[in-house]
């Protein structure tokens, strides 16, 4: 025996085949399921957000266990993969029948011989991976664990075809780490998918498979080998390059497709589940894209972030929703769709609507855009415009269109406190928690903090004629019916000013970006210590809003609405209206237009809107003289705290009347407490108190509540 080695040995591994052969048939059915229910049980690691069209526009990862992407048709793999897999696991898997007896027999050979050498066919192995029983334990497989996947091997050969075979191996099949799968590793090692895979990365992949963890040197010498054995044009020393690249670093690939991943992570709980949404792919790109555009000329002003929503007016669907753009940005998972941020001047529109609602004012009327010093609970309040200029008498039209401030300011004066605020909360602006008194005068110059999500809405609303319905994200979350917010009288006119060109230019001058081609209604805010910086307007069909700033708060430097968000928002809205034109609105019924005629030539002649009732052909400003008086101080509402380190005896309230006559005179909780000729100081008791102005005839021209808090 000793001088026939070569026989001994093979006559011991016919030997075992033949113990294979008997023991084979009275080995347990294996489990073999259906190829289709393999391909339908397989569930990626991620979750797909799809658009309204079903393209995918976000891959957010939601099993950490393993990462696994989409089940692969066969087809679709690179062939040059194809063949280095099947040359470097199973040279003869398209000649035999699920086992190689050839390789077995050489590898039972090298076994009694004590040189232990593989022979699972890429079907073999499948099995081990398709039933649990036959899976590798410690180090190696049982004799019995080795006839059940040749059993199962055998089986799977008469049920699948070889396609089937080869494209659920490649599927199915596990790599170095939490890699399952050649489409995940792919990706992990190489950065592109599976179909894309060149000659050299097919042969890398390849040779992981028998030994997953092994260093970069001994995978390229394997791959190497496979590469020749395909007939590869391929370097080797190209091979060990790649090898220690592919394998050094994380295998953590970034989403292939990444559009929206705020909204991912709202959306997107389960592994392989796909939620459609209203988004569209092609609006979201180009709102993704004139963001980072704009940001990027921002850089140099400190100006790192910023946020995008376009939704469609009629059904309130979101089209984009860009929660966080920048490429310098220090905190990209902030949602800037729903952080909450100061409104600056955007909440002027509603507040004028309300305005108009009351008939206190029409677009007409004349506003003075003058110093105002205004007393408030937290010490007198000096409101100033953007450009720190005052531009004097000048009409509703202008003073909004135009965003000044000082006209706002009197405006909510005339309005109050409460109401605006009750008008802002039924707009869906829910940051304002707090009553208005809280937020005092600077309410209308956009103190609040509110979100884009809310503003969008807001001006949305206005573009539907006062009437509101939620925004919505998923296609089955259509409200049935909408609530009337804003008289939509008034809305058509606040439309006009702010679609007013001519009217804007007072500030902004006739070239700017928040002009179109198309009609548009548009407004701009900038919040206290340019920190934030909005542009929000609609057209006929849809309303897009644009926040630039930055998440953590610090200043952006000499930045406007106009400089700023403003030119992303053209962007986007040409975008939308490049095929498709944007009309004005026809005037709702109550409202009528006139000619109108500014006595001494403040303003142009023009063609100005009004509601039914209010309208004037001629405007003129009356002699103050003439207006009645009426208490400056203190503001109707107003809460004064009384401050305790300083003695009672130095603290005084100061009652004034505009224009100070002789012959009217102040009562206090109907008392008389002098002439208002001149401004009268008290001394502050706690409590509610009522200040009332008369004439000489004793009728009451006005009346003020307020309250004095503390030192009781």
């Amino acid at each position: 025996m000793s001088r026939h080695p070569t026989r001994w040995l093979m006559g011991i591994a016919l030997l075992v085949l033949s113990a294979i052969a008997i023991v084979l048939p009275s080995f347990p059915e294996a489990s073999i399921p259906e190829f289709q229910t393999v391909k339908a049980e397989w569930i990626p690691s991620e979750a797909y957000l799809l658009d309204r069209n079903g393209e995918v526009i976000h891959e957010q990862r939601v099993d950490f266990s393993a990462r696994r992407k989409p089940w692969m048709l066969s087809t679709t793999f690179s062939p040059a993969l194809l063949k280095a897999v099947v040359a470097a696991e199973d040279r003869r898997f398209y000649r035999h029948h699920g086992v190689d007896w050839r390789a077995m027999a050489a590898a039972a050979w090298g076994t009694v011989g004590g040189h232990r050498r593989g022979a699972s066919t890429i079907t073999m192995q499948l099995a081990a991976l398709l039933d649990p029983r036959l899976a590798m334990h410690g180090g190696g497989r049982s004799l019995r664990q080795k006839l059940g996947q040749v059993a199962a091997a055998l089986k799977l050969e008469r049920r699948w075809s070889k396609d089937e075979i080869l494209e659920a191996y490649l599927n199915r099949v596990r790599f170095r780490g939490e890699l399952e799968g050649v489409p995940a590793t792919a990706l992990g090692l190489f950065g592109k998918q599976a179909s894309g895979l060149d000659e050299a990365e097919s042969a890398l992949l390849a040779a992981i498979l028998p030994s997953p963890n092994a260093g970069p040197a001994r995978i390229a010498r394997r791959a190497c080998a496979i590469a020749k054995a395909a007939v590869f044009s391929v370097d080797c020393g190209d091979l060990e390059r790649r090898a220690a690249m592919a394998l050094t670093h994380a295998h953590r690939p970034p989403p292939s497709i990444a559009l929206a991943p705020h909204l991912a992570r709202q959306l997107l709980k389960k592994r392989g589940e796909s939620v459609r949404t209203t988004l569209s792919a092609p609006v979201q790109r180009r709102a993704i894209q004139a963001l980072e555009q704009q940001l990027q000329g921002l850089k140099a002003r400190n100006v790192r972030d910023g946020a995008a929503l376009v939704v469609d007016n009629r059904s309130g669907e979101v089209l984009a929703y860009v929660g966080s753009a920048g490429v310098t940005s220090r905190a990209g998972q902030v949602d800037g769709v729903r952080a909450r941020r100061q409104a600056g001047s955007t909440l002027k529109p509603f507040l004028y609507a309300l305005a108009l609602e009351k008939r206190y004012l029409t677009a007409a009327s004349i506003l003075d855009d003058s110093p105002l010093n205004l007393e408030t609970r937290t010490g007198l309040y000096v409101p100033q415009n953007y450009d720190r200029n005052f531009k004097g008498r000048v009409s509703v039209r202008t003073a909004l269109a135009a965003s000044l401030n000082i006209p706002a300011i009197r405006t909510l004066m005339m309005v109050g406190l409460e109401p605006f605020h009750e008008r802002l909360w039924n707009a869906g602006y829910r940051g304002l928690t707090e009553d208005g008194e809280y937020y005092g005068y600077s309410l209308a110059l956009g103190s609040a903090e509110v979100s884009l999500w809310e503003q969008v809405n807001a001006f949305r609303t206005l573009a539907n004629g006062g009437r509101q319905t939620p925004l919505h994200i998923l296609p089955g979350d259509a409200a049935d019916d909408s609530r009337p917010l804003i008289d939509p009288r008034a809305a058509y006119i606040v439309g006009s000013i702010l679609s007013d060109r001519s009217s804007r230019a007072l500030s902004f001058g006739l070239d700017n970006p928040l002009t179109t081609r198309y009609w548009t209604a548009v407004k701009t805010g900038t919040s206290k210590n340019m920190r934030d910086n909005w542009c929000i307007g609609y057209s006929a069909r849809y309303t897009v809003g644009v926040w630039v700033g930055n998440f953590e708060g610090d200043a952006m430097q000499d930045v406007s609405g106009v400089t700023g968000a403003a030119p992303a928002w053209l962007e986007i809205m040409n975008g939308l209206h490049a095929d498709l034109p944007s009309q004005p609105p026809s005037p709702p019924d109550g409202v009528v237009g006139r000619r109108i005629h500014y006595a001494d030539g403040l303003e142009p002649e023009r063609q100005e809107w009004f509601i039914a009732g209010t309208e004037t052909a001629e405007v003129a400003i009356p002699d103050p003289a003439t207006q009645p008086p009426r208490i400056e101080s203190p503001a109707d509402g107003m809460t004064i705290a009384l401050d305790p380190d300083i003695p009672v005896q130095n603290q005084k309230l100061v009652f004034r009347a505009r224009p100070a006559r002789s012959g009217t005179s102040f009562l206090l909780d109907d008392r008389p407490m002098g002439g208002a000729g001149n401004p009268v100081k008290w001394r502050p008791e706690p409590g509610s108190h009522v200040l009332k102005l008369k004439d000489s005839r004793g009728r009451i021209l006005d009346t003020v509540k307020f309250q004095v808090r503390g030192l009781k």
